[in-house]
């Protein structure tokens, strides 16, 4: 029997039940998960009344991995593979789709939102853009199949961001908010060739950034918004950086850090938000104008960009390890809590118990 931590209300104990995973259908694989992060997307949900597109009760999760134990018609190769899962999975046979624009598919599922999501021991979805993971290949550079589970999200999602914005060698790219997804958008666009500023609030994780990544480091309570940009402006003008065309990518999810990279930008710049918060914010939409500038969304990663972003991670330039703790599915409650609460470092990925 399989089992899953299911939410039944908001901010009401996660509640495990047992079930049985639907036989997959043509197309669908059913997958034994070895790792399912937690998000902050999660604690929207959970906490803060972001309604999930499912009916409660809902299992949530939506950055997965594990191996393919079941396979429908038409998908039988998957059999026994190992699997990263999409966190947003096309339908692939859309307008939108065919447009190679996945991301905005109407007919999209997401684990833990559209369907029932990681925190479980099995989930049925579609195959669709499943990311093979060679095990062997993970093991040699120290890394577990539940450990890339966050490629699903906390990887991929920048890793988007960054292609989006085309950064390339010589860019000046500034990250607002390194913890997770701020982290790794840090090392993405180090790895793309950029020069790139990492600003938090937080200093164990500013120190906790590679400085081969990360060339400049700044606690944005020393600063106010045009002291900051002053700031940055100084170490591109000390480097023969640009003073132009900055890429910011806005990823602490605050309505003050949301402000600040606003206001970092420049002629040419390029705001990609990456954070979510429900919480609104005041801006001059005009100085978009003036400036030149441009302001990109950014909703997760299309299936076919994984194995990039997955291959950055094999080789080196993304790692995984040091921002990732894996912590037992059951202990979930006690998990939510601790993240909620900011007293989580790294990345909590739940791991199943073994059957």
């Amino acid at each position: 029997m399989a089992q899953r931590w299911v939410m039944t209300g908001q901010s009401e104990p996660l509640q495990l039940e047992e079930f049985d995973p639907p036989v997959p259908g043509a197309d669908e694989v059913l997958v034994e998960v070895a790792g399912c992060g937690v998000c902050h997307t999660d604690l929207g949900y959970y906490y803060d009344g972001v309604r999930a597109n499912h009916a409660l009760p809902l299992a949530l999760g939506h950055e997965i991995s594990g191996t393919v134990v079941a396979a429908g018609a038409n998908v039988e190769d998957w059999l026994q593979q190992t699997v990263i899962v999409p966190a947003v999975i096309p339908c692939g046979g859309c307008d939108v789709c065919s447009r190679g624009k996945g991301t905005i598919c109407p007919n999209q599922k997401m684990p833990g939102n559209d369907i029932q999501g990681g925190f479980a021991s099995h989930i049925t979805i579609p195959a669709k853009g499943l990311c093979p993971v060679d095990v062997s290949r993970l093991t040699a550079i120290g890394l577990t199949l539940a450990d890339v589970s966050v490629v699903a999200d906390a990887v991929t999602t920048p890793y988007q961001a960054v292609v989006q914005a085309g950064v390339s060698e010589g860019d000046l790219v500034v990250v607002n908010g390194v913890g997770g997804v701020g982290g790794y958008a840090v090392q993405i666009a180090a790895a793309m060739g950029a020069t790139v500023v990492a600003i938090d609030i937080v200093p164990e994780k500013l120190a906790a950034l590679d400085p081969d990544c990360a060339a400049l480091t700044l606690n944005a309570t020393g600063f106010d918004g045009r002291a900051l940009k002053k700031e940055i402006a100084g170490f591109a003008k000390a480097n023969g950086l640009r003073n132009t065309e900055w890429i910011i990518f806005e990823c602490s999810g605050t309505a003050a850090g949301q402000t600040a990279s606003f206001g970092l930008l420049n002629h040419g710049a390029t705001l990609c938000t990456v954070g979510f918060t429900m919480d609104k914010v005041e801006v001059r939409l005009s100085n978009l104008m003036a400036f030149h500038a441009r302001v990109l969304g950014n909703w997760g990663c299309p299936p076919e960009l994984y194995p990039d972003a997955l291959e950055l991670v094999m080789d080196g330039k993304v790692k995984i390890a040091p921002f990732v703790e894996q912590r037992p599915l059951s202990e979930i409650n006690e998990i939510f809590q601790a993240v909620h609460d900011g007293k989580f470092a790294r990345r909590a990925i739940l791991v199943p118990a073994a059957a």
